[in-house]
């Protein structure tokens, strides 16, 4: 009787059992759906109203919307990322170096991930330009996959700086690779060691810095014409002459650039003056060159006339026409070419063609974007 009574509340158990054990799981389903449920209603909307905010360039509405999204998914990277660019093209730099230190202190990141948000810390630094933080945060990123990013970040710290021997070591270390070649650049680096020599008095180091330049890349201009210089001033103008010559056969767009010197010298030596005109005289006549004409007309006063009228007839300019109008002034009221100078003058600066600095000296490196070799080497008139 007992067994049949066991075996019988058996029957009934194990069925009752496995009902509570489908309603259980039921149940733990339903939850788990409406969890999701919730979360897809929460942190997406926020994350996508912050889209929606940049997209419509409200940086502060989106920052608060991510703000939001970070704090109902703590551990999603990318709002993290996402917030800490926004912050920093704010300009709000102390928060976003908080965002990216957080991350990389997160235990559960990745290794690619806390690399990311080492090289975004990096960024801040520079941003906010706290130079010796960012070069030591960029180092932490040698031999990993973002090392060239780091080091390119690097030669614009030591550029900055005008660590010279420092943008050498880096820009040897990224030559060739995946941003091409940066031979012309440390060329201009040399230069630049150059120049602080020749502050010093130290005439040798300056050249050994100039023709390792020129071992570099073997039509630097910029090299060239300061080892022209160098030799003039020490009395040794054929050789001067010669460097000058050989800048303009390796690059004849460089010849704008030389033109003043040309008549210095000539003005101090008279008896360079036949070689200064053959130099200027390769000046192609399909692309006449206002500073050329300028200088030729100042070397040969007695064909000024005819020089300026050639260049005119081949291209129109205000700046030749109020040197024109100069020569032949007799009669001409004074505001006629008061009006013209005036109107020509904006039109006798250099112009990045990086980022659209101007300036009324030609530079080797733009001051505006920092870019090298950016201006060309004609007035905003001629382009």
């Amino acid at each position: 009787m007992n067994l049949a009574s066991d075996f019988e509340w058996l029957l009934w158990a194990v069925p009752m059992g496995m009902a509570l054990l489908v309603a259980l799981g039921w149940w733990l389903r339903g939850l788990e759906q409406k969890q999701w449920k919730q979360g897809s209603h929460s942190s997406p909307q926020a994350y996508f109203r912050g889209l929606n905010h940049l997209l419509n360039e409200r940086q502060d509405e989106a920052i608060d919307a991510f703000i939001e999204a970070v704090q109902q998914d703590p551990e999603t990277t990318e709002l993290h990322f996402a917030l800490g660019s926004l912050f920093r093209r704010r300009g709000d730099y102390d928060r976003s170096i908080r965002v990216h230190e957080h991350l990389i202190k997160r235990g559960d990141l990745k290794l690619s991930e806390r690399q990311r948000a080492q090289f975004s810390l990096a960024q801040d630094f520079l941003k906010a330009g706290l130079l010796d933080r960012a070069d030591e945060a960029l180092l932490a990123l040698i031999n990993t996959p973002l090392e060239s990013s780091a080091r390119l970040a690097m030669l614009s710290i030591y550029e900055r700086t005008r660590d010279w021997q420092q943008a050498i070591v880096s820009a040897q270390h990224l030559d060739g690779g995946e941003h091409g070649s940066f031979r012309s650049r440390i060329a201009h680096y040399h230069c630049e060691l150059a120049s602080q020599c020749q502050k010093r008095d130290d005439l040798i180091g300056a050249k050994d810095h100039l023709h390792a330049a020129l071992h570099l890349d073997s039509k630097h201009v910029r090299a060239q014409i300061e080892l022209a210089q160098m030799s003039y001033k020490s009395g040794q103008i054929e050789e001067a002459l010669q460097f000058l010559e050989r800048a303009v056969q390796r690059q004849p767009m460089c010849l704008p650039l030389i033109g003043r010197t040309l008549e210095q010298w000539v003005e101090k030596e008279p008896s360079v003056r036949e070689k200064a005109l053959s130099l200027l005289s390769i000046q192609p006549q399909l692309m006449p060159s206002i500073d050329v004409t300028l200088s030729r007309a100042q070397l040969q006063p007695e064909l000024a006339k005819t020089l300026l009228t050639e260049h005119l007839s081949l291209e129109p300019s205000l700046t030749v026409a109020s040197k024109a109008l100069q020569l032949q002034s007799d009669g001409l009221p004074p505001h006629v070419l008061d009006a013209v100078n005036a109107a020509a003058a904006p039109l006798q600066r250099y112009r990045c063609a990086a980022c659209g600095f101007e300036a009324h000296t030609y530079f080797w490196q733009c001051p505006g974007c920092q870019s090298w070799d950016s201006f060309p080497a004609r007035r905003v008139e001629e382009i």
